[in-house]
């Protein structure tokens, strides 16, 4: 009798005990599912994602992108869409394009050729000194032999592709030759890309002379598009969703020219002399190479360093 007690009373402790843990867990998932219901309501109100708005004309250097056609349409949205939600890249490279666009422009412009060449070497380096597993160099990319060819010094202690209005002018050079065998700069921007050589089988072997007809290289096939999909976004940033206040861009900081026309043996000393440390002497003049500068014979170089503003207005640019 006593067992039988005990065993109705511990029935109904456990079927208590049951209970309340259901009742526990029924608040804990009402409470979790709250929880989730409104984390998830906030994603998807955050990552709100839409088609990006798509032009109905668009021309490369007042050369028609034949956007009737289906391929070219969806190429160009492909690289629109890479390049407005790759944020980090493109925020860089509107701030870098206010500092050294009207710069070039300006080259591009006393050369006789299209402004919409600016955007080459923003695609190309990010407009910055880089260097690619292939050793093209600077923000034209140039490899050294056609550097050499265009112009620019390279040796020991100089390399002038680092030199971002001298490699400019070399590029300008460059452009200029290409159109004289294309006509067509759209052309001698695939050109600019593949190497000659390979757009000339291509043209003979497919028969067409049109960059949007041609099948190239997948990185040749996408450049142009690049080039378009930035002078979309800059053209317009905050149609593509970039709010970019005018005090957060960088700025263009101007240098005057030292003109050397004798061997400069300790660079670092040299700019210590003239109120600079050695990371800024580099940075307004990446083209030298090592800690001197050799001159031989009756050649000379210009060397820049910014001027009395700088101090004043940029100096939290470089610390």
């Amino acid at each position: 009798m006593r067992r039988a007690l005990l065993a109705i009373v511990s029935g109904l402790m456990f079927t208590g005990l049951v209970f309340s843990f259901k009742i526990i867990l029924q608040k804990s998932d009402s409470h979790n599912s709250e929880i989730e219901y409104e984390t998830t309501t906030e994603k998807s109100e955050n990552q709100k994602v839409i088609s990006l708005p798509m032009p109905s004309f668009l021309t490369f250097a007042n050369e028609e992108v034949p956007l009737k056609y289906f391929d070219v349409r969806e190429r160009l949205e492909r690289e629109l869409a890479v390049n407005v939600f790759w944020h980090s890249n493109t925020i860089i490279s509107l701030k870098r394009a206010n500092r050294y666009f009207p710069q070039i422009s300006k080259i591009l412009d006393d050369s006789g050729l299209p402004e919409d060449l600016k955007y080459i070497p923003l695609i190309e380096s990010g407009l910055a000194n880089a260097v690619s597993p292939a050793k093209a160099t600077g923000f034209w990319q140039f490899l050294e032999g056609t550097a050499k060819e265009y112009g620019l010094e390279i040796n020991n202690e100089v390399d002038e592709r680092f030199h971002w209005r001298k490699s400019t002018e070399a590029a300008c050079r460059y452009f200029k030759w290409l159109f004289e065998k294309y006509n067509s700069w759209t052309l001698s921007a695939a050109a600019y890309n593949c190497g000659r050589n390979v757009l000339n089988r291509q043209i003979e072997l497919q028969k067409h002379e049109n960059y949007y007809s041609l099948l190239l290289p997948e990185e040749t096939e996408r450049y142009v598009f690049r080039i378009l999909a930035f002078k979309l976004i800059l053209a317009d940033p905050q149609r593509y969703g970039y709010f970019i206040d005018y005090e957060d861009m960088y700025p263009y900081i101007g240098t005057d020219q030292v003109i050397v026309t004798e061997t400069i043996s300790n660079l670092a000393q040299w700019a210590q002399d003239r109120g600079l440390t050695y990371r800024e002497l580099k940075y307004f003049n990446p083209w030298l190479r090592t800690n001197s500068l050799t001159i031989k014979g009756n050649k000379k170089y210009s060397i820049e360093l910014p001027n009395v503003n700088y101090r004043h207005n940029y100096t939290h640019l470089l610390y």
